[in-house]
């Protein structure tokens, strides 16, 4: 069979996919049974499910099959944007009742003319000597206190990640990932041409043995990790496990880009506290203050900050004059630390009834975190209970998002807790737990 007709037959399954006739959650016949029903090489039809998989119209879930994904009809992008469920347990920006007044007062004045002229000018990478002043203080955790002179800022936290891709892995690297990682990450890497590696992962995190063989198989430039309340697993390392894993990467003059956009639930200080040379610290303000409210940090060794700056400039992901006004008003008043003071104790409330409603089922949770990971029993499939889950105006995430090699997702779902009501939660919560406890079938025949 020529690469056309391959194709083609691809062609036709991405049809009945789109008509209807192969639903989300449909398990497609292992491969040896499609090549005999459709008269052709188990060889080719290996390739037809490697093209479905490219598409992003099927998934693979270990052990289990492949199956029609639930993102099929939205295209091959992972993650998108909200959706507008009722109830939203797939985006994890948390927002207080009362922070709205709390920002509102930190930001009055600012509209006055003299501040406002300032704050609507060109801005730079590297903001000024104030922002970086005061950023620095901020961002300072336990042994870890960045140098003014070495910050660089972006609009966001997405920009950051970025940025520093493009400072350290050159176009056709390869960059070392956790096996299930932050979505982004990917659509990232492959728009700025960067091949990415899953790192073996345990409890504990990235395991530094599997960096050891990414890097004698893959010859990587960096590893993007997130050390600190991981997502979507939410596990911090420990203190041994830091120390293994960066005597691994200084081993190997490997650089770390850690991501410590959830460190502010955790006192734990980013791995630069320990090796400030292999380090890129990532952060950003959006979850700390509000999702239309940001800025990105990225605080590289003092060796890259150029590189890092010109990354910045060449991507177009310098900060408006404006964010920097307001993200230096709000940290230098207290106004963020007080944001993030009350959204510990939100996540810790928050995962307390998740525990509660889902008790007896098997979750992997960060008593601090704003997200969990639930591992769904045997009669469900990922996709299929996320599809059913939107039935009843409940947005989840299946474990395919973050599963950096397709066809290699556990059978789970993470669950983000940070954007319902605690009402809204609770209800989402115990309709989940009523779909756990029913089976596939009987609970989709109630309706």
């Amino acid at each position: 069979m020529s690469k056309f007709d391959y194709l083609k037959l691809a062609d036709t399954i991405a049809a009945e996919i789109a008509h209807g006739t192969l639903k989300p959650g449909d398990r497609l016949p292992p491969q040896r049974s499609f090549a005999y029903a459709r008269k052709i090489a188990v060889s080719t039809a290996s390739r037809v499910y490697a093209e479905l998989l490219r598409r992003g119209l099927v998934v693979g879930e270990v052990g289990r099959g492949t199956f029609i994904s639930g993102e099929a009809r939205r295209g091959v992008a992972a993650a998108g944007e909200p959706r507008g469920a009722r109830i939203d347990l797939e985006f994890n920006y948390p927002i207080l009742p009362n922070q709205t007044a709390l920002i509102a007062k930190s930001l009055e004045g600012l509209e006055k003319p003299a501040a406002l002229d300032a704050a609507l000018r060109q801005a730079t990478s590297v903001g000024t000597p104030a922002i970086r002043s005061v950023a620095a203080e901020y961002l300072a955790q336990g042994a870890w206190s960045p140098a003014p002179e070495n910050l660089v800022f972006t609009g966001n936290g997405r920009q950051s990640i970025a940025a520093a891709l493009a400072a350290v892995v050159p176009m056709g690297g390869r960059c070392g990932v956790e096996a299930l990682t932050y979505p982004f990450v990917k659509g990232i890497a492959a728009r700025l041409g960067i091949s990415l590696v899953p790192l073996a992962m345990d409890e504990g995190g990235v395991r530094p043995d599997s960096v050891q063989k990414a890097h004698r198989e893959a010859n990587l430039a960096a590893i993007y990790i997130q050390p600190v309340v991981q997502n979507p697993l939410g596990m911090t390392m420990t203190a041994a496990r830091r120390a293994d894993l960066l005597r691994v990467v200084e081993k190997l003059n490997l650089l770390v880009i850690e991501d410590n956009v959830y460190g502010f639930l955790d006192d734990t200080p980013p791995l630069a506290a320990l090796a400030p040379e292999s380090c890129i610290v990532l952060d950003s303000l959006s979850k700390k203050a509000a999702p239309g409210l940001s800025l990105g940090f990225v605080v590289p060794p003092q060796r890259l900050r150029e590189s890092v700056r010109a990354s910045v400039r060449s991507g177009g992901w310098t900060a408006s004059g404006y964010a920097f006004a307001a993200a230096q008003r709000m940290m230098s008043d207290g106004t963020v630390s007080e944001l993030s003071r009350l959204k510990r104790i939100d996540a810790c409330a928050r995962q307390k009834l998740a525990a509660d409603c889902l008790a007896g089922f098997e979750i992997q949770a960060n008593p601090q975190s704003y997200h969990l990971w639930l591992t769904l029993p045997e009669h469900w499939r990922s996709q299929t209970f996320v599809a059913a889950a939107a039935r009843r105006d409940i947005a989840l995430t299946p474990s395919t998002t973050f599963a950096v090699t397709p066809g290699h997702a556990p059978n789970a779902v993470r669950l983000a807790l940070a954007a319902p009501t605690m009402g809204q939660l609770e209800s989402g919560l115990r309709t989940l737990a009523a779909m756990l406890n029913a089976r596939e079938d009987d609970f989709d025949s109630t309706e």
